[in-house]
């Protein structure tokens, strides 16, 4: 048995169409498993820095490497400075281009908190982020672009690596700050104090990307962790804490790129990366998903931040190229190639 024995029809030739490369750089990669040295893979990432949505991001950037207006760049959403990083690593953009490089070092420079952790400020000249101001969504997200981008080895970001492992285990972290991240378990203010899991599936994402030999203790039980939480509830419910307790709508809209918010899908994403792709437990979630789909195994896009990014990525509510390689990412995981 196959994924593709899962949908109602074969996507892929739709997803190799050479009209999208940073898709089918990735369906080539994630669903094919072509080498990184295919003549093909190679390519299409080539072909990915020239596309139209990494180009109209690029040219919106300043000199010194920020976007919109200079600081730690949280704000405007979504077209200040630590989304356009976030959103590059999305699309696939390769970690020497040059301007993408000017903008993780800005980053480094002015979004990292004197802990470790990236903070959510939108202060104009702040020297950095404050401690106050680090969460786990936007934490995890610069942090699985930097680890993408190939910042592994960077003092700066193993920095970052650890403030997420304590700020989840607990361990030898006690100054927490209310403003921001409240406790260990994912804890965060902006969810009344309760566990966030959309938080969890941005800093699961990160830790997962961790090259194996550079895991430490505190980050394999930060992992573990964050799947005994995911996996605390059915992801198909996305019933999780809640500060006003009600379940998001959001959760259920399934879109790119991919701010703060998860939706079911990402949950699956994160488990899936963790090797729990095949875990029973996610069986709800799988039918949730493959009834999402079209006749001709395509999915939506229903959050595609229409009207707030540098350039369209997709239509919002049409036929999502994007979603589509996400959900054939999950099945391919859950099912087999």
């Amino acid at each position: 048995m196959s994924w593709l024995d899962h949908v109602n029809a074969d996507p892929l030739p739709w997803l190799l169409e050479p009209e999208a490369p940073s898709i089918r750089y990735f369906a080539l990669v994630d669903l094919l498993d072509r080498p990184p040295d295919d003549p093909e893979v190679l390519a299409a990432r080539r072909a990915i820095d020239a596309s139209r949505p990494v180009q109209a991001i690029l040219a919106a950037q300043h000199a010194e490497g920020y976007w919109v207006k200079p600081g730690p760049g949280y704000s405007p959403k979504y077209r200040a400075t630590v989304w356009q990083v976030i959103f590059l690593d999305q699309l696939g953009v390769d970690g020497n281009e040059a301007r993408l490089r000017a903008g993780c070092e800005y980053v480094l420079a002015h979004t990292q908190a004197a802990n470790g952790g990236f903070g959510a400020s939108g202060q104009t000249h702040a020297p950095r982020a404050p401690n106050s101001s680090v969460l786990h969504c936007l934490n995890g997200n610069l942090l699985r672009a930097l680890l993408d981008f190939g910042y592994a080895g960077d003092e700066r970001v193993r920095r970052a690596v650890d403030w997420q492992a304590r700020s989840i285990t607990g361990s030898g972290f006690a100054d927490y700050v209310p403003a921001g991240t409240t406790g260990p378990g994912f804890r965060c203010a902006v969810n009344a104090g309760q566990p966030c899991a959309w938080g969890a599936v941005k800093a699961l994402r990160a830790l997962v990307r961790v090259p194996a030999r550079a895991r430490t203790r505190l980050v394999q039980q930060a992992l573990q962790a964050g799947a005994e939480f995911l996996l605390s509830r059915d992801p198909a419910q996305a019933n999780y804490p809640a500060g006003d307790g009600r379940v998001s709508a959001k959760w259920f809209k399934l879109g790119f790129p991919s701010g703060y918010v998860a939706d079911v899908l990402q949950t699956l994403e994160a488990l899936a990366e963790m090797g729990f792709g095949r875990d029973p437990r996610l069986g709800p979630a799988l039918t949730w998903l493959l009834a999402k789909q079209d006749a001709r195994g395509r999915w939506k896009n229903q959050a595609a931040y229409a009207g707030k990014l540098w350039a369209e990525i997709e239509p919002q509510g049409g036929i999502s190229k994007w979603v589509t390689l996400r959900a054939g990412r999950v099945l391919k995981a859950a099912f087999g190639r």
